[in-house]
């Protein structure tokens, strides 16, 4: 999960900083499928295992979840800090924790509820600034797009879905198949959204859209592997140290400063996620 995080929050940057290069969320989305299923492709050629798996209507499924979260992931990456962008993606686990009790059966325990609670009190604060009475001076507070949030908000909810889909196949299928099915849906659904919008990139643009499906593949695999061996909601949990990578990421490259509130409710969310993983210990 260590790994996935690093591979996810450097995915997350060279998205923010391509879209600056007037490369669209859809082109990014249908590139970035290439890279992955070229990948994916020879890594199931090299295990000699059937191509398209077993349980082929989940798997299709974890595929369709998976590609339009990520859009909506993706554009709240380019509309938002990367940090804030990164903690409303991190919400994730609260949503997986409350899936897993309905379709895996996993108990929910007095940790994950801590957890649930406490993010969920973190994501009001974030977006406190939003609800800031008007009689408060426009340049004293920054406003966050609502469209942004929302996107961010039902990514991380999408993320869920396709992470107790994902937990569902490790019985059946190998995570080489299970991540090919992802870029197998998601060039299609994004190059039919794209349509007319495709814009030829430039080289630097190239390196960058090469990287995000290099980066996003090495946190794929370490996601998959992670939820093969722990509950759905354990090893999502563990993810949250992408918070603080992207947050390092952002104030090196982007200068991008947190807000206070931002600080303040990640935190929170950060400490909601550590009691629900070291509350045994």
């Amino acid at each position: 999960m260590l790994i996935s995080a690093l591979g996810f929050a450097l995915m997350a940057a060279c998205v923010k900083e391509v879209s600056g290069l007037g490369i669209p969320v859809l082109e990014i989305v249908a590139v970035r499928s290439i890279v992955s299923g070229i990948i994916s492709y020879v890594d199931i050629k090299r295990k000699k295992i059937p191509l398209f798996g077993h349980n082929k209507a989940l798997l299709i499924a974890r595929g369709t979840v998976g590609s339009f979260a990520l859009i909506l992931v993706y554009y709240t990456i380019t509309t938002l800090p990367l940090a804030e962008a990164t903690l409303l993606q991190y919400l994730h686990p609260v949503f997986t924790a409350m899936l897993a009790l309905f379709f895996l059966k996993e108990t929910i325990q007095r940790s994950t509820m801590a957890c649930i609670f406490i993010s969920l009190l973190g994501l009001f604060i974030i977006i406190q600034p939003n609800l800031a009475q008007s009689n408060i001076p426009l340049d004293s507070v920054v406003h966050y797009p609502w469209l942004s949030i929302g996107t961010g908000v039902l990514g991380a909810f999408g993320s869920a879905v396709a992470y107790i889909i994902v937990k569902k196949l490790t019985q059946t299928d190998d995570s080489s198949v299970i991540i090919f099915y992802f870029p197998l849906v998601a060039f299609p659904v994004s190059m039919i959204l794209l349509g007319s919008d495709f814009v030829v990139p430039s080289l630097a643009a190239t390196g960058l859209l090469i990287l995000i499906g290099i980066f996003t593949q090495v946190g794929q695999v370490g996601l998959t592997k992670a939820l093969h061996c722990a509950d759905a909601n354990k090893a999502t949990a563990y993810a949250y140290v992408q918070v603080l990578f992207s947050v390092f990421i952002g104030w090196a490259y982007f200068s991008e400063v947190p807000m206070a509130t931002t600080i303040m409710g990640g935190g929170l969310i950060m400490v909601g996620a550590l009691i629900n993983v070291f509350w045994k210990r």
